[in-house]
């Protein structure tokens, strides 16, 4: 299915302003279609000879749908879209006309264009037309809940066709929640609540206010509610701010150990002030939830904390006992085993500051090739960079990765670039030494290559047999833990490259 951006610009002159716009639309219009009990369909014009393309679709969360099948992408013109030609060329909403027939499903049309204001603030020409399309099959009186939605909804249509609804989004803000079945309560022009939903009066009873929302000043009883008296300001100064037909950003109240997240959206059809919408949610819950979760990732972060430094302390000992050991195999051997240690310890101590169980791997790999660069046993200065990215890795992958690539970086420096034989004559190469990580991610599959233009593998190597326990534990590790494989070979313009492929998902 192809996007709103996409229909328009392949069958459109819109500018990019006016997508940006329809965009807006698109992203806060289930708050109009719930308050509409209507399915909303959003036409743009083809061409000049009364063509629409339905670029998006919402349906009610409160009513049946109008449409079984998805409307985006439809072309219709001719009598079908009458209605939709009279909301474009003469900018106003069209309510007229009988019922229509879709299937077996009985259906009232609206057309509302779509302004787009003017850089100056003045309503400009229109860009499109929403189709407010109503379900007619399950036709009642309607209750005063059901009377005071579709007032609101009016006058959300009337500032879609003023061009001033949406308001702007600000930074972080979802489109998710408050929604209209969460609580509605309708203001008028002085702040006093002329309408309370059941869901909006029993947010506010959590909050410990029993009495009826209706004759309420709802900015005032913001600011006695609240627990924190900087909280309450900042929701009363909410309202406020949507009285004056500005779109503040939402705001929560905590009161009694309850939470309620609010959002106020200013009512203005015809550019007049006429009052302000709010919708309310408890919250309580989640924000308890989030609040556990947020202990829950302090200790885990403190466990990965303690864990990095248990490893630096066993590799403190490790190289305190190498010191001490006389025999040179024993030495080296431990010296190693330091290193292994280091460079799990390197992924807990990144862990230990990151929020979830996940960390940014390029950073560690920087490090270990930097730390196996100067650790390394050869007289040669060899270079070490990295292509590509590893991206963001889970810590049960990342610990497994960190040795591989410490070990088959070590290997590259130490093997492919050896010292010089005591006694031995030492010249200068005529390529730089360089050690090169390269990782790049195909399919669900994470690609890994470590490479070094040293001498190459000697002629009786055989990577599946014996081997020194470096690559003994490479082996053990990318094909167990990491569920991969690894093949060393011989570059063809001279040295060695180990290529590992490694999967992403969960098996």
């Amino acid at each position: 299915m192809s996007t709103l951006r996409d229909l328009a610009e392949e069958h459109t002159k819109l500018r990019p302003a006016d997508i940006d716009h329809l965009h807006r639309i698109a992203g806060d219009w289930q708050l109009l279609s719930d308050l509409s009990f209507a399915d909303l369909l959003l036409w743009v014009p083809v061409d000049d000879d009364g063509t629409f393309l339905c670029v998006a679709q919402v349906r009610p969360t409160t009513a049946p749908t109008a449409y079984l099948d998805d409307q985006v992408g439809r072309i219709v013109g001719g009598p079908e879209v009458a209605h939709l030609e009279v909301a474009y060329r003469q900018g106003r909403i069209w309510r007229e006309g009988d019922p229509v027939w879709y299937g077996d499903v009985p259906a009232r049309h609206e057309a509302i264009p779509v302004r787009l204001r003017t850089a100056e603030g003045e309503a400009g020409e229109v860009i499109a037309v929403v189709g407010r399309d109503t379900n007619l099959s399950t036709a009642r009186t309607p209750s005063q809940l059901e009377l005071n939605y579709l007032t609101t909804a009016d006058d959300l249509a009337q500032m879609i066709a003023d061009g001033t609804f949406p308001p702007p989004r600000h930074p972080g803000e979802t489109t998710s929640a408050p929604r209209v079945g969460d609580g509605l309560v309708r203001l008028d022009a002085g702040g006093k609540v002329t309408y309370a939903s059941p869901n909006a009066q029993s947010a506010y009873r959590r909050l410990g206010y029993a009495s009826h929302l209706v004759g309420e000043d709802l900015a005032k009883l913001h600011r006695r509610l609240a627990s924190d008296p900087l909280d309450g300001t900042e929701a009363a100064n909410g309202i406020l701010a949507a009285l004056r037909g500005e779109g503040p950003p939402r705001r929560e109240i905590d009161a009694r150990g309850a939470t309620m997240l609010t959002r106020a959206l200013p009512l203005m059809p015809a550019g007049v002030p006429i009052g302000a919408l709010v919708l309310v949610r408890d919250i309580t819950e989640v924000r308890r939830r989030d609040r556990a979760l947020i202990t829950k990732d302090a200790t885990i972060r403190e466990i990965h904390h303690r864990v990095k430094n248990n490893l630096q302390t066993v590799a403190a000992l490790l190289r305190l006992q190498a010191r001490r050991v006389a025999m040179p195999e024993a030495r080296v051997a431990l010296e190693e085993s330091v290193r292994r240690v280091a460079s799990i310890a390197l992924v807990h101590e990144t862990l230990s500051m990151s929020s979830d169980e996940a960390v940014e791997f390029d950073g560690i790999v920087d490090r270990v090739a930097s730390a196996a660069t100067e650790v390394a046993a050869t007289e040669v200065s060899v270079g070490m960079r990295r292509t590509g990215s590893f991206g963001v890795l889970p810590a049960e992958i990342a610990t497994s990765l960190v040795m591989v690539l410490n070990e088959l970086l070590l290997n590259a420096v130490e093997h492919g670039f050896p010292p010089v034989e005591e006694g031995g004559e030492t010249a200068e190469p005529d390529v730089r030494p360089e050690v090169v990580v390269s990782a790049h991610r195909h399919r669900k599959q994470l690609h890994v290559s470590v490479t070094d233009n040293g001498r190459g593998l000697p002629a009786e190597f055989d990577a599946d047999r014996g081997g020194r326990l470096g690559l003994q534990i490479v082996r053990a590790l990318v094909t167990g833990e990491l569920r991969g494989s690894i093949e060393l070979r011989p570059r063809p313009t001279g040295g060695t490259e180990a290529v590992l492929v490694l999967p992403l998902a969960k098996a």
